[in-house]
């Protein structure tokens, strides 16, 4: 069972690559002028600007996303492994985890401070561990800010009576729920982290060309809603609203 499900995804898979294959030349030598092409080529994707590093924020964080010290970018992106690791393969817990690393402190600083007693006859200061007062205040007003970000933006798309809007981030969040029953907010966390640190350097290395496919994909897109707004969004009754307003 299991291999005929593996062979007919892979057919699903190889018939969705050669449709969009075919239909992607068709959609560039027909439908758009060259003048909406060459802006679009100018401007880079989605009107972008600034440089790849410029859109990251720039400073430390970009340089790491984008692979300026490979050293640093792989630690991080290591460091984040085996956190995966940890948690997913070996069934390791939070509490667990935590409560290790608590109990390997208390004895590092145990046997520290007895053991310096004895061989030097004085006691020794052992150093204090302290965490800033700061930096958990950044830490809750940048996950704020976020979220407030995302609710304002969901209300924002709901009230601005766009119906492609609203469609795509009901589809965006439909897609959410869908990864999430297959696997678990940790498993998320980690592949959005991992695409993070492989996407953008692979964009930047790739630019043109990856440009030029998103262009033609989302031409083709676009040509099928507008058959679908012709079709059948065009044809939905919405009501005589200039004659309500001049009663």
């Amino acid at each position: 069972m299991s291999e005929r499900s593996g062979s007919a995804t892979e057919k699903i898979m190889g018939s969705i690559i050669d449709t969009i294959a075919d239909n992607l030349p068709k959609q560039k030598s027909g439908q758009f002028d060259r003048g909406a092409v060459s802006e679009k080529v100018k401007n880079k994707l989605f009107g972008r600007q600034k440089t790849l590093h410029g859109v990251l924020g720039g400073g430390k964080p970009a340089d790491v996303l984008l692979w300026r010290n490979k050293k640093i970018s792989s630690s991080v992106l290591a460091l984040a492994t085996a956190i995966w690791v940890f948690f997913e393969w070996l069934d390791y817990h939070f509490l667990t985890i935590v409560s290790f690393a608590l109990v390997l402190g208390m004895v590092v600083q145990f046997v520290w401070s007895n053991f310096s007693n004895m061989l030097s006859g004085s006691p020794s200061q052992v150093p204090r561990v302290e965490l800033p007062d700061e930096m958990f205040v950044n830490i809750a007003v940048a996950i704020g800010a976020q979220v407030n970000k995302f609710l304002s933006f969901l209300q924002d798309v709901s009230c601005e009576r766009n119906l492609k809007h609203f469609l795509v981030a009901i589809a965006g969040l439909w897609a959410a729920a869908v990864i999430g029953s297959w696997c678990n907010f940790l498993t998320v966390i980690y592949i959005g982290f991992v695409c993070a640190h492989i996407l953008p350097v692979l964009y930047e290395k790739y630019e043109d060309q990856i440009d030029g496919f998103l262009y033609n994909l989302l031409g083709l897109l676009r040509d099928q809603y507008q058959k679908l707004d012709q079709g059948v969004l065009s044809k939905i009754p919405k009501g005589n609203m200039k004659a309500k307003k001049n009663d």
